[in-house]
């Protein structure tokens, strides 16, 4: 996935968190009542990109301005930024409960606002509640898991936290798909959304606090209550013993740590083991980000349509590859990642990463330049003034072809040939009635990409990309940034490298169809190619390989430096660097 928790499970650690919530259901009750915090999540990053679709349709500004459309889909991610950013200082004055609780009545409020939405600007205001909604919850959720979670299989069930991330995702594009040919299409699909937060909301009523959370607040008979119903009888007092001690090193740090916040900054940066860990930390969750991946979780029905593929329906379907090959990766990432090492997944993450956005960008390269021509018989076919008022005013019409049409001017569109779509076709205006006119007579309609026979070989490729993506970069900057802290540091690493993520996401989904229009689909790609080579070198020379180590060693790690060797390995240094 591209946001959210820790996801650091073992095979074992699966087998044994099997056979405990098969003894102790409740526990798993607690886990997937909290875990809807990350459904609700994928839900939203995957609904918009088939609702977009049809929010084109009904709101002929949005067609029309670019920038409208990424303002719709990025704005979620601008409130999840907001929401993240007091999503800590709301867990610890109000608890994990409240917190969620709290996050479930924003997005339903969200969900339901961009149902009854008059205009772009009020699907916008939704889309910023859902987005602080989502910004809580993600942050939340995997907190509320593992405090209230055997530490035995806390890995484990922390996973299915992401997994219900990625499987939110790919409900989106079921959802998506169900209501293309019901009335009101996207006020469904995005309504739809306010569902689980209430469902959430009711089972969330009746459970209880972190029992971490209520020690913090002297409520011990509550927090040995929780423990019993959680662990063996035998195992309740060990665990109680385990709470005190680490609360006690927690509050020490947080004494340690007693400086504004600029302070704070400056105090992290002054230390070389916190300064080394956030450029690992920051290069891994960047990197993440720069590989595009997001274009293609917010904009895949709409990159669909730019690889040939008119149809809103045939863009949804082809996009439900996407989603259910990145539940696929995270599932992958799960069982291997502490088998193959942290650095070396990555490493091999993003080589197939380069090589599929390159091979992705030659496709739609070769999609443009052999797109159909224009017909000025075929445009007239419709009667003049339905025919684009560039194509008729050009110098030169008979070398323009489709994509040209496309590129023309935002009031244009390509009506394909009706004997054989990849023959000539007409250059009309867009407008209602002109495309009804086109599908009127069986033609394709296209106002994003055109028809191509390369089409199949980018969806292909995408197919690729995403399986090069989800097992490594999709989970492993997560796991890094669990690992790659001190103890007194790691909230406040973890906080600043999920800042990082999250503004690195709303930049990519903020430019991307921007991008597409001014350097082209194939332009964009290689463009994103070029970000991911820089995130491959970074990777390469700044981040550690953690696995198999404990916190006590990765601090004398990054206290020492390290250098990059071959292999995805790394050879340490023998004393101390500057």
């Amino acid at each position: 996935m591209v946001e959210g928790g820790v996801i650091k499970a073992d095979k074992t650690e699966f087998t044994e968190c099997f056979s405990t919530i098969w003894r102790t259901p409740y526990i798993m009750r607690l886990a997937i009542s909290a875990g809807i915090g990350g459904l609700l999540f994928g839900y939203d990053t995957g609904v918009i990109s088939g609702a977009l679709l049809y929010i084109r349709d009904d709101f002929k500004e949005v067609q029309k301005h670019t920038w409208l459309q990424e303002t719709i889909v990025s704005m979620a991610v601008a409130g999840a930024i907001f929401g993240a950013a007091i999503g800590g200082w709301v867990n610890d004055r109000f608890g994990r409960k409240r917190s969620i609780m709290s996050a479930d009545v924003v997005f339903c409020i969200g969900a339901v606002v961009m149902a009854l939405a008059p205009t772009p600007w009020v699907i916008i205001i939704g889309r910023l509640l859902v987005g602080f909604g989502v910004g809580m919850a993600s942050m939340t959720a995997p907190l509320y898991i593992s405090e209230a979670s055997p530490a035995r299989i806390r890995g484990a069930l922390v996973s299915t936290n992401g997994l219900l991330i990625t499987g939110g995702q790919f409900l989106s594009y079921l959802i998506n798909l169900a209501f293309t040919r019901t009335p009101g299409t996207w006020r469904w699909m995005l309504g739809v959304a306010g569902i689980p937060p209430l469902i959430q909301f009711i089972l969330m009523w009746f459970l209880p606090e972190s029992p971490r959370w209520l020690y913090r607040q002297n409520k011990v008979k509550e927090a040995r209550d929780i423990l019993e119903k959680i662990y063996p009888e035998g195992e309740v007092e060990k665990e109680m013993k385990a709470l005190q001690i680490s609360i006690e090193e927690e509050k020490q740090a947080e004494e340690d740590m007693k400086y504004g916040i600029f302070s704070k900054i400056k105090h992290a940066w002054g230390n070389k083991m916190v300064r080394r860990g956030l450029h690992a930390g920051i290069a891994v969750q960047v990197a993440q980000q720069f590989v595009g991946i997001n274009t293609v979780l917010y904009y895949s029905p709409t990159i669909v349509q730019l690889a040939g593929y008119a149809s809103n329906k045939t863009a949804l379907a082809l996009s439900l590859i996407t989603a259910g090959l990145n539940a696929l990766g995270t599932i992958i990432s799960m069982l291997f990642v502490d088998r193959c090492g942290r650095r070396r997944f990555m490493i091999v993450s993003m080589f197939g990463i380069i090589s599929c956005l390159v091979i992705l960008s030659v496709m739609f390269f070769q999609a443009s330049v052999h797109a159909p021509g224009l017909s000025i018989i075929e445009s007239n076919h419709f009667g003049a003034n339905s025919t684009c008022l560039d194509f008729t005013r050009a110098q030169n019409p008979s070398s323009w072809n489709c994509m040209t049409c496309l590129k023309a001017s935002s009031s244009c569109g390509f009506c394909a040939n009706g004997a054989n779509k990849f023959n000539p076709g007409a250059c009309l205006a867009l407008d209602a009635i002109t495309q009804g006119s086109c599908k009127a007579e069986h033609r394709s309609w296209y106002t994003k990409g055109c028809p191509s026979k390369y089409g199949m070989y980018a969806i292909f490729f995408m197919a690729l990309y995403i399986i090069m993506y989800a097992p490594g970069m999709g989970t492993v900057p997560w796991i890094v940034n669990s690992e790659i802290y001190p103890l007194r540091y790691r909230g406040f690493g973890g906080g600043v490298a999920a800042v990082a993520n999250w503004t690195s996401n709303l930049i990519v989904s903020q430019t991307f169809l921007t991008l597409t229009e001014t350097l082209g689909t194939a332009g964009t790609f290689l463009l994103f190619a070029g970000f991911s080579v820089l995130g491959l070198i970074a990777i390469y020379f700044l981040v550690p390989e953690t696995k198999g180590l404990q916190f006590e060693e990765v601090e004398k790690m990054l206290d020492k430096g390290f250098r990059p060797g071959l292999c995805c390995t790394e050879e340490q240094n023998t004393k101390p660097a500057t």
